[in-house]
């Protein structure tokens, strides 16, 4: 059973490409997954049969060996230092209540740079 490395998958088309060990690229249709997977990402190691299509190689009843890493989860930051950021962001969210209590909205530049915090730190706990 050959086995490669997924180049690219498309699942909005329904297909991508395998880069076999052997250097052969073989089409993958989103049909030959395991069932339940409906993507897979790039760099994902799998198992295939290959059979000949109309245009040519085509990869049957794959096996996912490995999955890929998540990006984000390789460049995830410790879970104390996100705690730490985490309280500071509710102290600021904090003030900021406390001033739309009192009937003021922040000014434009501080206004900007909560929402730039906000979405900095989203970013830091989106998987």
């Amino acid at each position: 059973m050959p086995s490669g490395k997924v180049k690219f998958f498309d699942s909005d088309k329904g297909f991508g490409f395998v880069s076999g060990d052997d250097g052969q690229d073989v089409f993958l249709p989103s049909s030959a997954l395991p069932a339940g997977v409906t993507s897979v990402k790039s760099g994902t190691r799998i198992d295939y049969s290959v059979a000949e299509g109309r245009r040519g190689a085509q990869a049957l009843s794959v096996t996912i060996r490995d999955a890929s890493p998540s990006l984000a989860a390789r460049h995830r930051k410790p879970a104390d230092d996100m705690a730490v950021i985490v309280e500071d962001v509710i102290k600021l969210l904090d003030d900021l209540g406390n001033g739309l209590r009192r009937g003021r909205y922040p000014d434009k530049r501080h206004a900007e740079k909560v929402a730039t915090v906000l979405r900095a730190v989203a970013d830091d706990l989106e998987v």
